[in-house]
């Protein structure tokens, strides 16, 4: 099914092929992202994992707000994908589950992000240390923003 979703004023076009498979594989302007429905009897989040060759997914901590204002980083083709948490899609920061310095496991999340309505739980797709957080509870990302680093 292929769908197109304004977000903040842009759109984007959605392609789910199996709703029922797990995870369920969505295509978003052609980038692949994972989706982990959470079971339950209750309507559930999706949960979002994007993986380093998928791009970064971010995980922000709740730190003080910046003396100056903060700049959105996005990576570039010298990064190191897999040291780097991404927005796999546009939205906003509604929780930063992890700080600077934290030792987060594989599945473990770091951050939640609004997007259409519907809270997407980033997790953690390795097992490391944070190296930086970059975002906070407010803010708006992009897709592909930088969201958090790994130290190691």
């Amino acid at each position: 099914m292929k769908i197109k979703v304004k977000v903040d004023e842009e759109i984007f076009e959605v392609e789910i092929n199996d709703l029922q498979a797990r995870p369920i594989l969505a295509f978003v302007d052609g980038q692949r992202v994972e989706v982990w429905p959470e079971e339950s009897s209750a309507p559930a989040a999706p949960v979002i994992l994007a993986s380093p060759a998928e791009g970064p997914a971010q995980a922000p901590a709740a730190p003080a707000a910046p003396a100056a204002p903060r700049r959105p980083v996005t990576v570039d083709e010298n990064v190191d994908k897999a040291k780097v948490v991404t927005a796999p899609i546009p939205g906003v920061i509604q929780k930063v589950a992890v700080s600077e310095g934290a030792t987060v496991d594989t599945g473990q999340e770091l951050v939640v992000l609004e997007a259409m309505k519907m809270k997407n739980i980033i997790r953690a797709t390795r097992p490391g240390k944070i190296g930086a957080v970059l975002v906070v509870t407010g803010d708006h990302v992009k897709h592909g923003q930088v969201l958090l680093t790994y130290a190691d």
